[in-house]
């Protein structure tokens, strides 16, 4: 019975937005300023698309230093194979199953 001398609580959030209708400049500012806010952050130049860019970015310089430290490997390798009669034949026994004339070579399985 207390409710029917006391008005109603209207809610916060219809007095906020019939506020914000009646102000022309909040209004225009908003009619602005959110399609551009969404430019901003969703569009093809956005913020979201930088970060994943960025992302790309970092991945692929780590592949390039990879395949750099792969390259400086193979290249001090052929480097050692060059003048070192020792380490080509044993590239060429271990590699490719060479053998020496006179030699007999044993396979051992070692599946279980």
């Amino acid at each position: 019975m207390d409710n029917l001398f006391y008005r109603k609580e209207k809610k916060k959030s219809r007095v906020l937005l019939k506020k914000l209708f009646k102000n022309k400049r909040a209004m225009l500012g908003l009619v602005i300023g959110v399609p551009i806010a969404f430019y901003v952050v969703f569009g093809n130049r956005g913020v979201l698309q930088r970060i994943r860019l960025e992302q790309q970015k970092a991945e692929l310089e780590m592949k390039i230093s990879d395949a750099e430290a792969e390259t400086r490997a193979l290249q001090a390798k052929s480097k050692a194979l060059e003048g070192d009669k020792k380490a080509i034949e044993k590239v060429a026994r271990e590699n490719y199953g060479m053998v020496r004339d006179g030699e007999t070579v044993y396979k051992v399985n070692k599946s279980k």
